[in-house]
């Protein structure tokens, strides 16, 4: 079996991933519990509120659900466009990978994990480093090339 693309991870790929993180920690916890507390706030303290404190509490509402995505865009954007085109192939050997001028070996031993994301497959070489394998460059194959790498993985 072997499954070979080549791919950029846009802006909108990095953004669901860093989302993703941050909405699956404990950190976005934190984020939905101080939203609901503000929204709260503002319903109950808006009539006795000064113009000042209105500001404040509109502010605050929007922090995490709106600003807060809007500046890990701008910074998935960045990192987008620093990107490299990537050729990676997965088959019975390992991961073969080429980007930019550089080739990587990676035998399925090295791989410490995967996960699957509504929107995404990702390969960890490590706690930080991996693959980002968005649905629209897998397409149909996406529950097969899944199937494959937790088959690798367990062996």
């Amino acid at each position: 079996m072997k499954y070979e693309y080549t791919y950029r991870n846009t802006a909108t790929d990095i953004w669901q991933l860093s989302m993703y993180y941050i909405y699956g920690s404990m950190v976005g916890v934190c984020n939905v519990i101080f939203t609901a507390a503000v929204i709260s706030l503002t319903f109950v303290k808006w009539e006795s509120a000064g113009l000042l404190f209105r500001v404040c509490l509109i502010f605050a509402c929007c922090l995490f659900p709106v600003i807060q995505p809007l500046a890990v865009y701008t910074k998935a954007r960045k990192q987008a466009a620093a990107g490299q085109e990537t050729w990676i192939r997965f088959d019975e050997s390992g991961i073969h990978v080429r980007q930019g001028e550089g080739k990587q070996e990676i035998s399925w031993n090295q791989i410490k994990r995967i996960a699957r994301k509504p929107s995404m497959i990702l390969v960890f070489l490590n706690s930080t480093h991996g693959f980002v394998l968005p649905n629209r460059i897998l397409k149909e194959e996406t529950d097969d090339f899944y199937r494959f790498l937790t088959l690798k993985i367990k062996k």
